[in-house]
């Protein structure tokens, strides 16, 4: 569990590495009890985590597991297709700019069920508004691809999770100019990740900046 002084000595580079070092421990079953009872109570004095992490709602996407983190040790907002809104926006702004995290993961995943329903065009009640956010992805990866633009091409379907992440990190910098500065200044990282889930492996990496939609 981080304190107020381990986090104040983080920098963005030394989470990811954390967390690059927790998904090694998860891959190779090197896993440990977290969330004992004295962890718990010593949380009900305060919270520093090191990263928030804007994740999909899929449950086979358990993300403080993959990072092999506990109680306390990163903030998780989780929606289907790992999009960002106002209310995350918010929630993110808190975990940088009020409680001290040094980095903001957008975590996107293999056989994503939302990511493959904004592809073949799907439909289904509320969610139709949240899907609508995802096929400016799906548009912009067919631009210049050649072949089937189906969920069913994996090369596609990869594509498009890769250029979701990469249009959330940017509605990230552009709709929030609070983290944005922090990220001008040093304080935080905003970056990409993908989790493949046979593998249980994080991949992260830094997205290229793309026009806002």
């Amino acid at each position: 569990m981080f304190t107020a002084e381990r986090q104040s000595k983080l920098t963005p580079a030394k989470v990811i590495k954390i967390l690059g070092q927790g998904n090694e421990e998860f891959i190779n079953n090197k896993l440990t009890i977290k969330n004992t009872t004295e962890r718990v109570r010593r949380a009900a004095n305060g919270q520093y985590p090191a990263a928030v992490v804007v994740s999909c709602l899929d449950s086979r996407v358990p993300v403080e597991d993959i990072f092999h983190c506990g109680l306390g040790d990163i903030f998780v907002a989780r929606i289907a297709g790992n999009i960002v809104n106002s209310d995350i926006l918010g929630s993110m702004e808190f975990a940088c700019n009020v409680s001290g995290s040094k980095l903001v993961v957008v975590l996107g995943h293999s056989d994503c069920g939302a990511v493959k329903l904004a592809i073949d065009g799907g439909e289904l009640g509320n969610m139709t508004g949240l899907l609508d956010k995802i096929r400016p992805a799906v548009n912009l990866a067919k631009t210049n691809f050649k072949g089937e633009t189906t969920s069913s091409n994996p090369e596609f379907f990869e594509i498009v999770c890769r250029t979701n992440i990469t249009l959330m990190v940017n509605t990230i910098r552009h709709h929030s100019p609070i983290l944005k500065e922090m990220e001008d200044k040093g304080a935080i990282k905003i970056v990409g990740a993908m989790y493949d889930i046979p593998s249980g492996k994080v991949e992260f990496f830094l997205p290229t900046f793309m026009p806002t939609t």
